[in-house]
């Protein structure tokens, strides 16, 4: 397990706590008590730091790298039903966007999500989560396939943004994303939109147009990360802190603006603390939300998710 820097007085007890029973199992002396009271600080000292997360804090979690990812999420709530699917039919297979058919239960669904690497081998091979045109194009062509035979869309939203180089650009990422945001508001089966990790500008978006948007506790959901917005208002990034704080990007300042429908509660330390209660956590939010949304038919299901875009944001005159 990797520690951030304000996780350390964890890492500082579970390390005595390690000695201990160590002690224990390899002398007569009895440290039972001394190894309950150690459980205990324990306990206390994580609901010390992770019940006060600052902004920053939590922007950090969502990139811890044990953090589960979408493939973790799709593989451990669908099992062996999940079935992949390639490419664009125009450029290539981005390795950055996923997607393919899963059952929960009985109940089928189409999964896209992007994808982060766990080693430097494959974040290299999945772009680092940052996905290009051809990505976003194959995750319209998969909502496509899914509103032909009426099956529901769940996307699982972790990117720093979209990819920003140039052959990007030439392949046209701004069209990209903007033609998913139109086509996603008029799609006509139900989307339900997870952010797992991070959740940045038009990269997150690409994928973002939900009936139903939840995020996991500790992620964020912004128009720009913390050290861009910093590099730009301040030409430093030595003041990440003080803009994470000023965008008001976490899951709390979300709900808060009526930007999203829920947070998706974590176990104490974050999601790779306990990922099977996480996982089990998401695939319950994603039922119970399919659930209610399998009552509308096509036209309310897009007229609903139209309006609720619509009223989001404040405008005058």
């Amino acid at each position: 397990m990797e520690y951030l820097d304000f996780e350390l007085p964890v890492k500082d007890i579970i390390d005595q706590l390690d000695k201990c029973k160590i002690i224990g199992n390899e002398s007569q002396i009895d440290v039972t008590d001394t190894c309950d009271q150690l459980e205990k600080k324990l306990i206390e000292t994580k609901k010390d730091i992770y019940e006060n997360l600052t902004a920053w804090q939590r922007v950090q979690l969502s990139r811890h790298p044990s953090r589960p990812y979408t493939l973790d999420y799709i593989k451990a709530i669908c099992g062996d039903t999940f079935l992949e699917l390639h490419g664009d039919r125009n450029v290539k297979d981005d390795k950055a966007m996923i997607g393919g058919l899963g059952k929960i239960g009985n109940q089928s669904f189409m999964f896209i999500g992007t994808q982060k690497g766990y080693n430097t081998t494959t974040r290299k091979y999945r772009n680092f989560g940052m996905a290009n045109p051809e990505g976003y194009r194959k995750a319209l062509r998969l909502m496509k396939s899914a509103e032909k035979f009426g099956i529901p869309i769940v996307t699982f939203v972790d990117t720093p943004g979209a990819y920003p180089g140039l052959e990007a650009e030439e392949r046209g990422q701004g069209e990209a994303i903007a033609r998913n945001i139109f086509e996603m508001l008029s799609i006509k089966v139900p989307v339900i939109t997870i952010i797992i990790g991070e959740g940045a500008s038009g990269g997150a978006l690409g994928i973002g147009v939900g009936d139903r948007v939840f995020m996991l506790e500790n992620t964020w959901y912004s128009v720009i990360s913390p050290e861009s917005c910093s590099s730009i208002l301040w030409r430093s990034w030595e003041y990440k802190e003080k803009a994470a704080d000023s965008l008001k990007l976490t899951a709390t300042d979300m709900k808060k603006s009526k930007l999203i429908d829920k947070i998706i509660k974590e176990p104490l330390g974050g999601a790779h603390y306990d990922r099977e209660k996480t996982f089990k956590s998401v695939e319950n939010e994603i039922l119970k939300a399919f659930k209610a949304l399998d009552l509308m038919d096509a036209s309310e299901l897009v007229n609903t998710r139209r309006a609720k875009f619509i009223e989001m944001g404040v405008f005058d005159g």
